[in-house]
């Protein structure tokens, strides 16, 4: 689906994001401040030291479900820039989303027994264990790796191959946690508040995907280039 593009460098911002709004997650975790004026996409990646074909990259990966990014498109991003975007993605995570989470989550089970918050709150901690490992597999594994070959450098027997061999999925345990709390939520439990809290489960489980996307569909095939380069 290479046809699906929506965005330029010379288009303004303003319009990308009345394009897709949400995106502004995208600008917020590149630090991308809000006030654009008339300024495109390419003066304001340029005024926050971000490549832009990769910021489009990444906007395209957002917003064009099934999108997958052509060789000539790889080839014009930055890597290290994508990097950038899926690092400071890890620290909204942990930071921001999953802190939303577990105190919209404690709210939601108050009125439950002991034993039905610790099931659904232990449900959520082991989660996002997970997730910081995964995460701290990439900041201290792949992301070096990905920085020492587009240096040049040898990476040793190390490979994007070898990352994906060990890129589990994130997304599907938390997909058991949507269907604990549509299926089996007590219902002593507010609906308004199970509401919201399934909202942020779909929230989240969506943007992961997306980023989980960015890694295996843009990252990794663009190490795969590197690679082939330098063993040419």
């Amino acid at each position: 689906m290479n046809e699906m593009k929506f965005f330029s460098p010379d288009m303004k911002m303003s319009d990308l994001i009345e394009i897709n709004y949400r995106l502004l997650q995208v600008l917020a975790r590149l630090g991308m401040n809000i006030g654009f004026g008339e300024k495109s996409v390419a003066r304001i990646c340029a005024e926050s030291g971000m490549d832009t074909n990769a910021f489009i990259l990444i906007c395209d990966m957002y917003s064009c479900p099934g999108y997958t990014p052509t060789g000539e498109a790889l080839k014009a991003a930055d890597p290290m820039s994508v990097v950038r975007y899926l690092h400071n993605s890890h620290s909204f995570y942990i930071e921001d989303g999953f802190k939303a989470l577990e105190e919209i989550m404690d709210e939601l089970v108050s009125p439950c027994s002991d034993n039905q918050k610790n099931v659904i709150l232990d449900f959520l901690h082991e989660y996002r264990q997970e997730v910081e490992k995964h995460f701290e597999y990439e900041e201290k594994v792949f992301f070096p790796y990905v920085e020492s070959v587009v240096k040049g450098l040898s990476g040793g027997d190390y490979s994007a191959a070898t990352f994906e061999e060990n890129h589990s999925n994130i997304e599907e345990k938390l997909n058991d946690l949507k269907n604990i709390v549509m299926k089996y939520l007590p219902p002593a439990c507010n609906r308004k508040t199970a509401s919201d809290v399934l909202y942020a489960l779909f929230s989240l489980s969506e943007d992961l995907e997306k980023h989980t996307n960015i890694e295996n569909c843009v990252l990794v095939p663009m190490v795969n280039r590197l690679e082939a380069g330098k063993e040419a």
